[in-house]
């Protein structure tokens, strides 16, 4: 209503126009039109429209909400539309706050600067508390569930007691007539200039071989990599009792992902578990009728989603048939003797049903062998019929004492780039004399 009621014109868009971004921009040229309600998951697509067909359009003000807005994602856009002439406005809500809570302009200093995804401050009849688990506020900076006061609080949900039970609560901080809050299962945190940062839902935290993970903590590092537009993560459970993290990127116009070099740049800031077992590559994300992404259309990953190196077929008879067990454990058509294990989506608990499967052919492994030699030609090597020993020998250390700075070919159980190993260096005191080596751990070390 706000157009009408402020003498503006509103235009209905036709639903197979919505369907086609081509068509959507061609009518907002054709129909002058200056201000624009989106999702962030259609504008992405929008953009890419107005790039194929560059003609002149009217917009003034873009206003986003329905889902979470990256603000790096907004930056194809701002290089072609100046902000300051077009405002962006991110605005955050929900229905039963009367949808708009949060308003926030973006300026262009906030894409550059790559930040996550600020929804701004209260609207002036709103209020917004940050509350931990009971109900106490969090202290900036930590990450706590959004609750919603004021005069736009719905009553209740129609006929549902229970839920509405659930959702609207009393406001604990407010005595004055309009005393409800809504739990709205957003997580979110202050930040020091008093906005605030949205995570992510808090039913999208998933549990994965007994860790507790958000998935927005996996997409955000994920779209800092050089070359990623866009990123998703789910848990996807393909075979019964197999859940496992899978990532969907958009690249950059013109960029081909590298897996391994997405696998790396991750392993930087992200734990073991947290690391996603297939990358897969799409070119635009899946959305429902509402504009909104639709998880369940995300396809399933397949052999090229996993990180293989290049191929070469296993030699000898101890190496051709732990190809064949690996295939067996993972789902892989092929594997080469120079294919990491982890890298081609096994993971901790995957480890004891391998070790099982050794057994039963009459080898044995040790959980320390497969983690340290986890490359297939080198677990062959590293692995003994019956009762005899793991057959591994560690690499020597190749860092020396006076070295003055740590380079890739001194690892020895890694592959880092030069600028990984300086930012690792970076956050140890004394360094590099107080780093004798660099290597990985997985949770079971």
């Amino acid at each position: 209503w706000g157009a009408l009621l402020y003498g503006g014109r509103l235009v209905v868009v036709p639903y197979l126009t919505s369907r086609s971004f081509d068509a959507f921009y061609a009518l907002l040229c054709r129909e002058r039109v200056t201000v624009l309600n989106q999702t962030p998951g259609a504008f992405r697509q929008l953009i890419s429209a107005q790039a194929q067909n560059p003609g002149p359009h009217a917009l003034r003000c873009i206003i986003f909400g329905g889902e979470a807005l990256e603000f790096h994602t907004l930056a194809p856009w701002i290089e072609r539309n100046d902000p300051e002439q077009v405002q962006l406005i991110n605005m955050y809500g929900i229905t039963e706050i009367t949808v708009h809570a949060t308003y926030r302009r973006i300026l262009r200093a906030d894409i550059d600067a790559q930040r996550g995804s600020s929804i701004g401050r209260p609207l002036a009849d709103l209020r917004c508390y940050i509350l931990d688990a009971r109900l106490q506020p969090v202290s900036p900076g930590v990450t706590g569930e959004i609750y919603i006061g004021g005069a736009g609080v719905a009553r209740a949900y129609l006929n549902r007691p229970e839920l509405t039970a659930e959702r609207f609560i009393v406001d604990p901080f407010n005595t004055g007539t309009a005393n409800r809050l809504y739990k709205t299962g957003d997580l979110g945190r202050w930040l020091p200039d008093g906005n605030i940062e949205y995570i992510g839902r808090n039913d999208f935290q998933v549990k994965i071989r007994g860790f507790r993970i958000e998935l927005g903590e996996i997409e955000a590092q994920l779209v800092a990599c050089d070359g990623v537009r866009d990123a998703v993560v789910v848990a996807r459970e393909d075979s019964p009792g197999d859940k496992r993290l899978v990532a969907y990127l958009i690249a950059e116009d013109g960029v081909e992902l590298s897996t391994a070099g997405l696998r790396a740049r991750l392993a930087v800031n992200l734990a073991d578990y947290m690391m996603p077992s297939a990358f897969v590559s799409l070119t635009a994300l899946p959305l429902n009728q509402n504009g909104k992404l639709d998880r369940s259309a995300l396809p399933a990953p397949d052999g090229s989603a996993v990180l293989s190196r290049r191929y070469e077929a296993p030699q000898g008879a101890t190496e051709n048939a732990l190809a064949e067990v690996w295939q067996d454990l993972l789902g892989l058509a092929q594997v080469g003797r120079h294919d990491n294990f982890f890298e081609l989506g096994g993971h901790s608990l995957m480890v004891v049903t391998l070790i099982e499967r050794l057994r039963q052919q009459g080898w044995s492994a040790s959980v320390q062998a497969v983690f340290i030699t986890p490359v297939l030609s080198a677990m062959a090597a590293a692995i003994a019929v019956s009762d005899n020993k793991p057959a591994f020998n560690a690499p020597p250390n190749l860092i020396p004492e006076t070295c003055a700075r740590i380079t890739p070919d001194m690892l020895t159980l890694l592959s880092l780039s030069q600028q990984e190993i300086d930012s690792i260096s970076a956050r140890v005191s004394g360094c590099p004399a107080n780093i004798q080596d660099i290597y990985p751990l997985a949770p079971l070390q």
